[in-house]
């Protein structure tokens, strides 16, 4: 037996990958005037805010400030029983694996 795993050449294929931001409007194009509000800051930041509050997403195409190449920012508030929570995403993640994870928030919010 020969120490490590084994494999084939033909595992090792090179793959092609997704890299870069894409479009930021896969993921902004999700939330209506209706629910949302959105602002666009002096830096050209997006901030979507709920009307109830309670969610919130940040774009920083050059990074958010004070965050390490934090380019996305999707935040929850809990409740008094439950915490919230928050998910980061890199400036460089694809916009398409964001408004995926947008998409699923966004489909756990019920009306009360």
């Amino acid at each position: 037996m020969s120490p490590g795993f084994s494999t084939t050449v033909a595992a090792l294929k090179v793959r092609d990958w997704q890299l870069g931001p894409g479009q930021p409007t896969l993921v902004m194009d999700q939330f209506s005037a209706e629910d949302f509000h959105m602002v666009v800051d002096d830096r050209a930041d997006v901030h979507i805010n709920s009307k109830d509050g309670r969610f919130y997403l940040g774009w920083f195409p050059r990074g958010r400030p004070g965050g390490d190449g934090e380019g996305w920012k999707v935040a929850i508030t809990g409740s008094t029983k439950v915490p919230g929570y928050s998910i980061s995403f890199d400036a460089d993640t694809p916009a398409d694996f964001v408004a995926a994870a947008v998409t699923r928030v966004l489909e756990t919010a019920h009306p009360r």
